[in-house]
């Protein structure tokens, strides 16, 4: 309690409503919003990506805020406060964000690559008089398999053949890699208070930026192809299921559900602010944005067809190469290619932070709520711990950046960001909307804001759990290249490093607790809004004797 009571919160609640829409607003609002929109027939996606908005982001939003504004703790604490049980779904959010901050500051290495590249003129990958370039390398946008432009063929990665082939350390990436942590922990080291004052420019910059971009954009030659082809759907690409749940998918990845994040940030707030104005705020600008970025993509896009010659359909686009390669590319025909290359990747350069705010700030809090008494012992000042946390997520992060790397990223990204966060985030809806219960929630919302949830939060939260149901997994590949059997393998073992905390938080539990395993089963999942004794009783018998901890929520069996 005495921890509760001295817990910092923001200096002003904007900054948390600013740190909560620079955590939703990333990079995926930038690539893969568009690159998705393009692959499932233009405006045809927009439809089902609105909906999933109202029934699956927004109240998962709210329900998580919820919980880490009233438990004033961190994924951990939180969780196990609401489901001891499943108190494993805490811990398995913290290893996600860890294991996502050493891959995902990779992203921002990219950005600061080529951000110091744009200084150049011209642009290095605007001709082909290059080092690196290749025969078949070509100054002029083609589709052509068998030439490539000077943005494919940049330098960057140099990456092997497969994942098969290590290649070497890249050094000038590793000193960018670097040089974004020390970004990091100038940012993140006092805390909310120090991270408060940053993203008044990172979570509001990039909006001037796009903006930029959008008004430069519709003015060349073809953006408007590349515009229709973004607003007017082709209605028979609704009738495939892959669009719905690559929707859901998108609303879910975008807005962090199931990171911690958000929830860790929660925790700072004030304890009667107004979770429902936060989570709307969040989640609309968050989907407003990624529609922006849609805008801005898709003129480039129709400029490109223009140059090609070819239908804004029969462009070669796939995934990260939207923003590495085919931007770039648009880039190098533009006016002034060097002052839009600035502003771009100085863009990505802002969002990619914000969201690596968040994904430390997850491990930071979850360990300063658990072990604070031997951290400060150990290190004596929160900024050295920070600090530690920083450079052991560096070191580990070191693979990405080998010419190996971006198959190490991918396959991260797959079994981290896809695969483990729909289990993780299918048990934390279990245990706050099933064991906790959605009528303790409301009741919980009422105390803090005089309030409850209204009843149509409370079935899109069980809603939820039907749309999990039909999310299916496809193996990782990059571009072309599908990662072999064993690849595969080592990709499943990096997600059950977060997954595994779920059913060993729910071991310990059954292991600490008396009664039989029947027993604390009950109690926890079959009938977990049984709030009196008696009802406890009239399961078991008389031959349980039964002791209430914690208020009347968890019973205890001689």
């Amino acid at each position: 309690m005495d921890l509760q009571l001295n817990r910092p919160t923001w200096t002003r609640q904007i900054e948390f409503t600013l740190a909560g829409i620079g955590c939703a607003v990333g990079l995926g609002n930038i690539w893969r919003f568009p690159y998705l929109c393009y692959r499932s027939g233009g405006g045809a996606f927009l439809v089902p990506y609105l909906l999933m908005l109202v029934v699956l982001g927004i109240p998962l939003l709210y329900m998580e805020l919820t919980v880490g504004q009233y438990m004033r703790r961190g994924p951990v604490h939180a969780l196990a406060n609401v489901c001891p049980l499943l108190k494993g779904v805490g811990m398995a959010s913290v290893a996600i964000s860890f294991i996502m901050c050493t891959y995902y500051n990779v992203v921002i290495t990219w950005a600061l690559y080529y951000l110091f590249s744009s200084f150049q003129a011209p642009l290095p990958w605007q001709n082909c008089n290059n080092t690196w370039n290749t025969p078949h390398c070509t100054a002029h946008a083609t589709n052509s398999s068998y030439s490539s432009t000077a943005s494919q063929e940049y330098k960057m990665l140099e990456q092997t053949s497969g994942v098969e082939e290590t290649g070497v350390l890249r050094w000038d990436l590793f000193l960018i890699l670097l040089l974004a942590w020390i970004l990091i922990y100038l940012c993140i080291f006092k805390g909310v208070k120090s991270t408060g004052k940053v993203v008044y420019f990172t979570a509001v910059f990039p909006y001037v930026i796009l903006i930029a971009l959008l008004v430069n954009n519709t003015q060349l030659p073809g953006a408007l192809n590349g515009i229709t082809f973004f607003i007017v759907p082709e209605w028979d690409k609704l009738l495939s299921v892959e669009v719905w749940v690559n929707a859901a998918a998108q609303i879910f990845n975008s807005i962090g559900i199931g990171f911690g994040s958000l929830l860790a940030m929660s925790s700072y707030n004030a304890f009667n602010n107004n979770v429902l104005k936060d989570t709307l705020t969040i989640s609309i600008i968050n989907s407003l944005t990624s529609i922006l970025a849609g805008f801005v993509i898709f003129s480039a896009f129709g400029y490109m067809s223009h140059l090609q010659g070819i239908p804004v359909s029969e462009l070669a686009v796939d995934g990260p190469g939207l923003v590495y390669v085919v931007y770039p590319q648009a880039f190098a025909n533009m006016p002034v290619a060097q002052l839009w290359a600035v502003m771009f990747f100085f863009m990505l350069l802002c969002l990619g932070l914000d969201s690596e705010f968040a994904m430390v700030e997850v491990m930071v809090t979850s360990l300063m709520d658990e072990f604070y008494q031997h951290l400060f012992k150990f290190f004596k000042r929160k900024e050295l711990f920070v600090l530690a946390v920083c450079g052991v997520a560096f070191f580990l992060g070191i693979p990405c950046v080998m010419q190996v790397g971006i198959y190490v990223f991918q396959l991260m990204d797959h079994y981290t960001a896809i695969v483990s966060i729909m289990f993780l985030a299918f048990f934390e809806v279990i245990a706050i909307c099933w064991s906790y219960g959605a009528k303790r929630l409301s009741d919980n919302l009422e105390e803090m804001t005089g309030k409850r949830a209204n009843i149509f939060f409370r079935i899109c939260w069980i809603i939820v759990l039907l749309v999990f149901s039909i999310i299916q997994f496809k193996p990782a590949r990059y571009e072309n290249y599908v990662f072999p059997s064993w690849a595969q393998g080592v990709g499943w073992v990096i997600a059950l490093t977060s997954i595994i905390w779920i059913p060993l938080g729910a071991i310990h539990t059954l292991w600490v607790l008396p009664g039989s395993f029947m027993q604390v089963t009950y109690i926890y999942l079959v009938s977990p809004h049984e709030d009196t004794v008696a009802d406890v009783n009239s399961a078991f018998g008389e031959h349980s004797k039964n002791i209430t901890i914690l208020g009347k929520r968890f019973y205890l069996f001689n």
